[in-house]
């Protein structure tokens, strides 16, 4: 008992903070505090739009870049990981506030924020590299499109249009667009976005995005541009903490959501560190503690208003590239936030919501690395295919359904490929010193097959179609040695396919069955069915020989001397049984 209450212990605090993290943050503080304070001018017109993307206001965006920020910068596997509200997590919670509303989102958040921490414990970070990149590819192409056209109807100066599929709010946009055209609001979204684009090739270190939305803040309020809607009033401060939004006798119906977020979440927030660890040398974060600190993130946040939270690969970006070297550039991210709720949110409500439709339009298109796209497309025509399927599956349906499409086609595809490397290859016999005649009578009866790859349930079928077609021929050997993997599929056809040999009366002998074969055919019967009268040889030659032995005692065979055998004699293309 003590020794499991240990293990226990020694597990939860490999995923709380330690001295190590202080000492980190101790190194070059000035440079930490700078970036932070970048990031967070980055961050604030993100943190604002991704909260009025949601549907529950720039309120609650602001409150997840504070609570969230704050807490997976401490309790995050990654020194360099800054989490907040992102374009991926809106685009899974749209749909989810329209069904339940703001109350069903703030509980989705907690319920996955317990789901990240159980994820921590069972050790799962790890499965994030099984995710293979065009998946990835192909999701960040779709949520880019989704945010994108999530912008119109504050682009266009329109009240956003009833529904939670994109596609349809967007015509729908475009159609109230046109009855009463809103050209100022139209004027503002383009020119933040061409501000942001323009400037980030011109000067990638200077943050475009907050000087346009303060230039596009101050001309609606010179101008009096009644057409330029603000954001609205916002509160001076943090909420208190409550647990009021939970209502548990709906908790059954928030799983199936609260699974989503908790899955995207977990998945984005790995990438993200992952995309940090590249960018840097000797930074490498720990997956599980990544989730750990993501889980505490997502439970308080929703207690301060906020939505659910990711790491935000941008602002890692942005985070790593101004020279942050420890957690003290998220944590100050964090601070600076929670001074301009407290101190500026009489001038945040003032900005118009076409200037942050602008930010995050050219957001999406950032998020689009169209250098990496080409070269995913023109690797495999599987890859290709993976990634658009994976796109077109983000924009039509979701991003929890578009991964799981993606991964279950890319793992059809994969086996396929594994499959096709399977082989079934007749082989020439070696027979030692026999004259060309008895060679020649050998071969009229025996025929050696060679399986090369794995023998499993995508390959199986077509192993027993071509060994059942063998012609008449009174034994077969097959040479195993080669086959690298085995299933229970692949050890059941086996058995089929010695069996329908045998009613044919065609004695099947094997060679070179691996130690770790046996288990698996042992377990269908097979393994019974191939020692059948001694039929299993270590060696080929050894087949070879007791094939002979039996066509000799059936009479097809005369007998030959003893002295003219050779059974060590091997063929090039022999491998020693392992």
């Amino acid at each position: 008992m003590s020794t499991t209450l240990g293990r226990a212990w020694a597990r939860i605090a490999s995923l709380l903070p330690g001295r190590s993290d202080l000492a980190e943050m101790r190194r070059d503080p000035r440079r930490d505090l700078l970036a932070g304070l970048t990031v967070a001018i980055v961050a604030l017109p993100l943190a604002l739009g991704f909260g009025v993307s949601s549907g529950l206001g720039a309120e609650a965006g602001l409150a997840t870049a504070v609570v969230a920020g704050a807490l997976a910068a401490v309790f995050g596997g990654s020194n360099l990981q800054v989490s907040g509200p992102t374009g991926a997590m809106t685009v899974v919670l749209v749909p989810i506030v329209g069904q339940y509303g703001p109350t069903g989102v703030l509980t989705v958040g907690l319920m996955a924020g317990l789901m990240l921490v159980a994820l921590a414990a069972l050790r799962a970070g790890k499965y994030m590299q099984y995710v293979p990149a065009p998946v990835v590819e192909g999701f960040t192409l779709g949520i880019a499109c989704v945010i994108g056209l999530q912008q119109i109807p504050n682009a266009l100066g329109v009240p956003k249009p009833e529904g939670d599929r994109v596609l349809v709010v967007t015509w729908r946009a475009i159609e109230e667009f046109a009855k009463a055209p809103n050209w100022t609001a139209v004027a503002f979204a383009v020119a933040v976005a061409a501000v942001m684009l323009v400037g980030a090739r011109w000067r990638p270190t200077i943050p475009f995005s907050i000087l346009a939305v303060i230039a596009a803040t101050i001309v609606a309020q010179a101008a009096g541009l009644d057409a330029a809607k603000p954001i609205g009033a916002l509160p001076s401060g943090l909420p208190a903490p409550s647990l009021s939004f939970l209502d548990l006798g709906a908790l059954g119906t928030l799983l199936a959501p609260a699974v989503a977020v908790a899955a995207l979440a977990a998945l984005e927030s790995l990438l993200s560190a992952s995309v940090a660890d590249g960018m840097t040398v000797g930074q490498k974060h720990d997956p599980d503690r990544e989730l750990f600190g993501q889980g505490l993130a997502n439970i308080a946040a929703p207690l301060f208003g906020g939505v659910p939270a990711t790491g935000a690969i941008a602002r890692t970006a942005v985070n790593v590239r101004t020279g942050a070297s420890s957690r003290l550039a998220a944590l100050t991210h964090a601070a600076v936030l929670a001074v301009i709720v407290f101190a500026a949110a009489p001038l945040v409500s003032k900005i118009p919501l076409a200037a942050l439709a602008g930010v995050l339009l050219a957001t999406a298109i950032r998020m689009v690395e169209v250098g990496s796209l080409k070269a995913m497309a023109k690797a495999t025509r599987s890859d290709a295919l993976i990634l658009a399927l994976t796109a077109v599956a983000t924009l039509a349906l979701d991003l929890v359904y578009a991964v799981i499409i993606g991964l279950i086609v890319a793992g059809a595809l994969a086996l396929r490929a594994v499959a096709k490397q399977a082989r079934f290859d007749q082989v020439p016999l070696d027979h030692g010193d026999h004259s060309a005649k008895e060679h020649a009578l050998l071969a009229e009866h025996i025929v050696a097959y060679r399986i090369d790859g794995p023998l499993f349930f995508a390959a199986a079928h077509r192993f027993l179609l071509e060994l059942t077609e063998v012609a008449d021929v009174r034994v077969v050997i097959l040479r195993m040695s080669r086959v690298s993997t085995m299933d229970a599929t692949g050890a059941l056809v086996l058995k089929d396919a010695v069996e329908k040999l045998n009613r044919r009366g065609i004695v099947v002998m094997t060679s070179g069955i691996r130690p770790g074969q046996r288990q698996v055919l042992d377990s269908v019967g097979a393994l019974d069915l191939l020692r059948l009268d001694g039929r299993e040889y270590a060696t080929t030659p050894e087949a070879i020989q007791g094939a002979r032995d039996h066509l000799e005692m059936a009479g097809v065979l005369p007998a030959v001397p003893a002295q003219k055998m050779n059974p060590k004699t091997t063929d090039v293309s022999e491998e020693p049984a392992r």
